[in-house]
């Protein structure tokens, strides 16, 4: 799940799109399969495509996401299955030059606790730092500018072995017109203990039992405790009742269900 986060801060001065120049290297989610006691170090290559110095900060957080658009970057550790404490991670401030990459080194290392299981995560944070001055000419008092800054969250998994029950169950539905569309939102929430990644898909019957077909919708990541919101659309349906069988395939061996009775207006 690439996330890049954009934060736009206020400045009496107008200036550019901060961090522009700054990209991190490669996949932004680093998922690593470990028993307890294992230790595993790595590398996060930044680089600055700008022909000027920037400095990035490097910091953690603990994250959750849920199907109503939440996203919870909270203090790292506090999180029930947070993995912030066992990564040490250096530098935490990097001066890069014009067209310059540099590494930033982390090691985890899993407790020996024998009582861990399923998957663990947290985030580091590739943050550019912005220069408050901005322009040397003078501007009148009272004006405002919007510089935005951009923002790499590295999620940063643990996998413990094979190890953790897969549980999913849907909570919510909620049926939409959007832009002349039908569209069925359906909420997953992963209420086990390990990452799933579902295509979810709706085989749809009509009042007469009839096979309509299957309509896709998404395949998305939801670590345990967390929740997405998958779209089904149904436009090519006519007016009805319907009922839908929803399937969240894990493309594996472990698969979920619900079964929902709507209509078409």
């Amino acid at each position: 799940m690439k996330s890049i986060l954009i934060i736009g801060l206020i400045w009496l001065t107008v200036g550019p799109c901060w961090g522009a120049g700054i990209q991190v290297m490669g996949e932004l989610t680093r998922e690593m399969t470990l028993q307890p006691g294992d230790r595993i170090q790595g590398k996060i290559l930044v680089q600055n495509r700008s022909e000027y110095t920037q400095q990035v900060s490097v910091f953690q957080t603990d994250y959750q996401f849920f199907a109503n658009g939440v996203n919870d970057y909270g203090k790292p550790g506090t999180m029930a299955r947070s993995n912030a404490s066992w990564i040490t991670f250096a530098p935490r401030l990097l001066t890069l030059s014009g067209n310059e990459t540099l590494a930033i080194d982390y090691v985890v290392q899993v407790p020996k606790e024998g009582s861990l299981t399923g998957t663990y995560w947290s985030i580091l944070m590739v943050e550019p730092i912005p220069v408050a001055k901005l322009d040397p000419k003078p501007r009148s008092s009272g004006t405002v500018g919007i510089n935005t800054v951009l923002r790499y969250a590295v999620q940063m998994v643990t996998h413990i072995g094979q190890t953790g029950e897969r549980a999913m169950k849907f909570p919510g539905k909620q049926l939409l017109q959007e832009n002349g569309k039908k569209i069925l939102n359906i909420d997953a929430e992963n209420t086990g203990e390990r990452w799933l990644r579902p295509q979810i898909w709706a085989q749809i019957f009509n009042q007469d039992g009839t096979d309509c077909g299957r309509f896709s919708g998404q395949r998305l990541r939801i670590y345990p405790g967390c929740s997405a919101r998958f779209q089904v659309d149904l436009s090519s349906l006519s007016k009805g009742n319907y009922s839908a069988l929803v399937v969240g395939d894990n493309g594996d061996e472990y698969v979920f269900g619900a079964r929902y009775e709507f209509s078409l207006n």
